[in-house]
């Protein structure tokens, strides 16, 4: 794809089809002068970089490439992020009247994929520390518990990574779905960096997953919404995947983030390791140097263990600045307006910095120089009250079919009011975008309350219909 763009340049093409701009000659001067270079490049997939057949083969060979580099079976490539191939997968595996063990940590793109489908959900509670509030992806022994009281359900999915680099035991979770003879779904946005270094966490396809998703703009090089899902094994029907895909995939498609995935997959396989060499030298030196910063805790040894995650990206660097008596939306806020830089992700009482191969001893320098700045001025932080439910509280009930709620007759109540009913709409802070409250799901007090003091005090809630949270909107009585 990047070879033919450039021979398209080369060329000198010109296309009496879209795009509108015509390589920038029809774009706003002030456009240009910011967006040129991409305008220019931003051609129609086919006719334009490809024939109105596509007989130059260019996308189908850049996937043959990936899958090869990754080692998967077959590779689709799509320029609406994961969220599609995530939704594809659903549809795939359990679309019509099927059901999905799904991690209650999933991602809200798989909710959404619940929504569209009518797959049921049957989730897996994760596993919680209640002294951190932190959760962790679920164990082996619970998906197994799982299909022990869902025995027809067609699939599993998985996410793992987390945003935060906790990682689940993939390959135990592959072997007690392969017994049943059904597939595992590994949503690894957070994972497209994986096979290509034996010190990060094992890749899901190796580990034996049938399907996996990953991010490439997330810990790749590709621009965003530049995502591939790969698939292996014989329990996908992978006609019916590229139909479900089909379904979902813009009919235009931006030749840039092909280009720039398969940019990717070539340094990867030409130069990754030595890459990954430097990024992983670079994050230890992040690590070690962050946490001697008084009262920053860079956790690595509390995200591991037996009751915790299997394994950790540590190019995820986690700090806990509860001791400080902050919260990390304090922490990120004050990074961004004082110091210019933007944090990964920022809850209650952590902040994220996510390191890739890009990063050097500067950037590394501008990090710790920058969060040692706001340590040394915070010696009085704001006072903060955000209800923090027990893990109990936290699982909420799910009486409906996330579908039949979104979709079904509902109304706009007052927050205060809101307990005891059926939500319609999730609620997701974000980042990290894992959902609080899923269609179908009772609402209680203790959530409640989690979502309104958390908002008072800096939580991001983009997607309810009132972001403000002073209503939620729940199923009609």
């Amino acid at each position: 794809m990047l070879d033919a763009l450039a021979e398209y340049q080369r060329l000198d093409r010109y296309g009496f089809t879209p795009p509108g701009h015509r390589q920038g000659r029809g774009a706003d001067p002030r456009v240009r002068d910011e967006l040129g270079g991409a305008l220019s490049h931003d051609v129609l997939a086919g006719p334009g970089l490809d024939d109105r057949l596509a007989r130059g083969h260019l996308l189908g060979d850049a996937e043959e490439l990936m899958a090869d580099a990754v080692g998967a079976e077959t590779a689709f490539f799509s320029t609406c992020g994961s969220s599609l191939p995530v939704k594809a997968a659903m549809l795939a595996v359990a679309g019509g009247d099927g059901g999905l063990i799904l991690g209650r940590d999933s991602h809200k793109s798989i909710v959404a994929g619940l929504v569209f489908s009518g797959v049921r959900p049957y989730w897996v509670t994760p596993r919680w520390d209640a002294d951190r509030h932190f959760s962790h992806p679920p164990s082996p022994d619970q998906v197994r518990a799982a299909w022990e009281r869902h025995p027809d359900a067609a699939g599993a999915l998985i996410v793992s990574p987390s945003p935060y680099g906790t990682c689940a035991d993939i390959g135990s979770i592959a072997e007690i779905c392969h017994e049943r003879g059904k597939p595992l779904i590994i949503d690894e946005a957070w994972g497209a960096h994986l096979p290509f270094h034996p010190r990060l966490p094992t890749w899901a396809m190796d580990a034996g997953a049938d399907i996996c998703v990953v991010s490439v703009h997330k810990m790749g090089a590709g621009f965003e919404q530049g995502s591939v899902f790969h698939v292996q094994g014989d329990l996908v029907d992978r006609g019916r995947l590229k139909l479900c895909a089909d379904l979902l995939m813009t009919t235009s498609p931006n030749v840039l983030l092909y280009a720039a995935m398969d940019g990717w997959r070539r340094q990867m396989v030409e130069h990754g390791r030595e890459l990954l060499d430097a990024a992983l030298a670079t994050t230890d030196r992040a690590r070690s140097e962050l946490a001697r910063i008084p009262d920053i805790t860079v956790m690595e040894r509390e995200l591991l263990g037996v009751e915790a995650s299997h394994d950790l990206d540590r190019l995820q660097v986690l700090m806990d600045v509860s001791a400080t008596g902050a919260t990390g939306y304090e922490v990120a806020d004050w990074l961004r307006e004082h110091r210019r830089i933007d944090m990964g992700h920022s809850d209650h009482r952590r902040v994220l910095a996510t390191l890739s191969m890009a990063d050097d001893k500067d950037t590394i320098d501008m990090l710790v120089k920058g969060v040692s700045a706001w340590r040394e001025q915070s010696k009085d932080p704001a006072p903060h009250n955000i209800r923090l439910p027990a893990p109990d509280e936290l699982q909420l009930e799910s009486v409906q079919r996330p579908r039949d709620a979104f979709f079904g007759p509902c109304e706009s109540v007052p927050i205060e009011r809101a307990p005891g009913r059926i939500a319609a709409e999730q609620v997701t802070p974000y980042p990290p975008g894992i959902p609080v409250m899923v269609p179908g799901e009772l609402i209680n007090e203790a959530v409640v309350e989690y979502l309104r003091t958390g908002v008072r005090d800096g939580m991001n809630v983009p997607d309810p219909v009132d972001p403000t949270l002073k209503t939620l909107r729940v199923v009609a009585s």
